[in-house]
């Protein structure tokens, strides 16, 4: 009974705070990109989103000092422009001068939840909606990080967030037994978010947790093992992480790199074992095993090629959405039920800094379409289809 009221008071105030700034855009009321209708695109268009971390330049400018969206209300206004509808928040600050003012912090809960209401009112202004945020995860489940905690879930539901994560893995280590105490921790974290805010926790992937776990072999001087069964280490992760209270964000350019950067291990004999990394099939085999959508949450993120032999380099380098080598075409239809996953555009080095200030606001144009505009392709890999 208790959590059910925690529940509804949480989602009371995300209506109040819609209620109060809830307005169509006006003269956007369709894309840029033409109507609504998804035709035979293979996304839909009402889940197309973008990271904020990809224009965090305008989110952060000063507005007394340029004529180019500046904050977050003249930000969210373009994206809506362009044609976005979902939101991943990457921190909730901007410049003082822009409006709404600068970002209280936690340390004033008062303020804090209404500048969260604040940002709501943009959001609903302009249509919107957050849907995930990279933010606070407590490291230990002390009283004061778990007070923290239900803090941010708060502002999180305030937003409307039916998705709260993080941009790190839940262990950082290639060892199972601190993938066992990571995950401990998170599903504990995962049931107060679900149970008390009715809000789905999520962990994102760079490369590195697509790496081989250590999990067999010699010991190290401190016991550790050397040597691995050929597990990754976030495969171990869905197996300790609860399906029920954890769910994922798949980086699909990051998961490239690991196809790149990770292709054999030492096996327990002492061999060379070779595994090349397929992200989708990784993802459909997730999804199979547990029968649910554990990986709701995409980043869009277009790579071209850097001609590196495998194991060397990245392998890929930031570009625009469309001007890379990524299927992005064929990776969503290989995992299936594309219709219900939502994408977020992300370049991590969109800001073009003094040289070009309006570089990653026009990079997140002309990355819109190709991403809203992807069709479905064959496949003959028995996908799972809509």
């Amino acid at each position: 009974m208790l959590d059910h009221m925690r529940l509804s008071r949480r989602r009371f105030l995300g209506v109040v705070a819609g209620s109060a700034g809830a307005a169509s855009l006006a003269g956007f009321s369709k894309s840029a990109w033409g109507d609504d209708d998804d035709d035979d695109r293979l996304l839909r268009k009402a889940n197309i989103g973008i990271i904020l971390f990809s224009v965090r330049d305008a989110v952060s400018r000063d507005p007394t000092t340029s004529d180019l969206p500046s904050g977050f209300r003249e930000v969210l206004e373009r994206m809506a422009q362009i044609g976005y509808k979902q939101i991943e928040f990457a921190g909730y600050g901007q410049n003082a001068n822009a409006v709404g003012g600068a970002n209280p912090g936690p340390g004033n809960p008062g303020a804090y939840l209404a500048y969260a209401r604040t940002l709501r009112r943009f959001l609903d202004e302009f249509d919107l909606k957050a849907n995930g945020t990279h933010a606070f995860i407590p490291g230990s489940l002390t009283p004061a990080n778990l007070d923290r905690y239900r803090l941010e879930l708060e502002f999180a539901a305030t937003l409307g967030m039916d998705y709260y994560g993080t941009g790190g893995d839940p262990s950082g280590s290639r060892f199972k037994a601190d993938w066992d105490v990571a995950a401990d921790r998170w599903n504990q974290l995962g049931q107060i978010a679900r149970d008390e805010y009715g809000i789905r926790l999520y962990t994102h992937n760079h490369d590195g947790v697509y790496n081989f776990l250590l999990d067999s072999g010699p010991l190290d001087a401190l016991g550790r093992p050397t040597r691995s069964s050929g597990m990754r280490m976030l495969e171990y992760g869905f197996t300790v992480l609860d399906p029920r209270y954890v769910f994922f964000e798949f980086d699909i350019f990051w998961g490239h790199v690991a196809q790149h950067r990770f292709q054999t291990y030492t096996a327990p004999d002492g061999s060379t074992a070779t595994d090349v990394f397929d992200p989708a099939a990784t993802v459909r085999a997730e999804e199979r095993r547990t029968k649910r959508l554990r990986f709701p949450l995409f980043h869009a993120k277009d790579g071209r090629r850097t001609g590196d032999p495998p194991g060397v380099g990245q392998g890929y380098t930031f570009v625009p959405f469309g001007q890379g080598d990524i299927d992005f075409a064929t990776f969503f239809s290989r995992i299936g039920k594309a219709g219900q996953r939502i994408p977020f555009w992300e370049q991590d080095n969109a800001p073009g800094g003094a040289a070009n200030p309006a570089q990653s606001l026009q990079f997140a144009e002309i990355s819109y379409a190709p991403l809203a505009n992807l069709q479905e392709v064959d496949d003959d890999s028995d996908s799972d289809s809509d």
